[in-house]
């Protein structure tokens, strides 16, 4: 591998893992409540779970104000950046999913910052108030296109859920 679309990709790769040090692998993100509740009990339950969240969540609050988020990061409008951060962190419906995003986003600022990353340490402030605005902060300073790093997010997202899904049910491995 060579050249700058490869370094983007394995940056992608790396900040889409779910061995990323900030935590997102602990979080269900309300799986957990709804196995507790009853309304996810098995494949297809949770298929109809997680396919209403990418229609919904997923496709018209994540990926938008991700976007958003990328050309703030793009423009150095950290005006902008905070805007969609508490946009998105007032989208967020339970205090418990609230906490999750703030404490996956003071996790990243932290690394984004240890890895010297432009603007890190300048606005850390601001990046600690959600995951998606650290995530949009490394992708654009790493050169990742907005659309690859939107595909990024949302495998990691889904990846994530999925497997919350599978151990909580559980489903077992395939």
């Amino acid at each position: 591998m060579t050249g700058q679309a490869d370094t983007a990709l394995l940056r992608l790769l790396q900040l889409c893992s779910g061995t990323l040090p900030i935590g997102g692998f602990t979080y269900s993100q309300g799986i957990e409540w709804a196995v507790e509740c009853g309304w996810i009990t098995d494949e297809a339950t949770l298929t109809e779970w997680l396919t209403d969240l990418i229609d919904t969540s997923l496709a018209h609050v994540e990926i938008p104000v991700l976007a958003r988020l990328y050309r703030a990061c793009e423009n150095g409008d950290a005006d902008s950046l905070v805007y969609w951060s508490d946009w998105l962190m007032a989208s967020r419906e339970a205090r418990e999913l609230r906490d999750e995003e703030a404490n996956r986003g003071r996790a990243l600022a932290s690394l984004l910052v240890d890895l010297d990353i432009p603007r890190a340490a300048e606005w850390r402030d601001s990046l600690t108030g959600c995951q998606s605005a650290g995530f949009t902060l490394a992708a654009q300073s790493w050169q990742i296109p907005l659309e690859q790093a939107a595909q990024g997010f949302a495998w990691a997202w889904l990846e994530n859920l999925a497997l919350s899904g599978v151990k909580l049910i559980p489903l077992g491995q395939t």
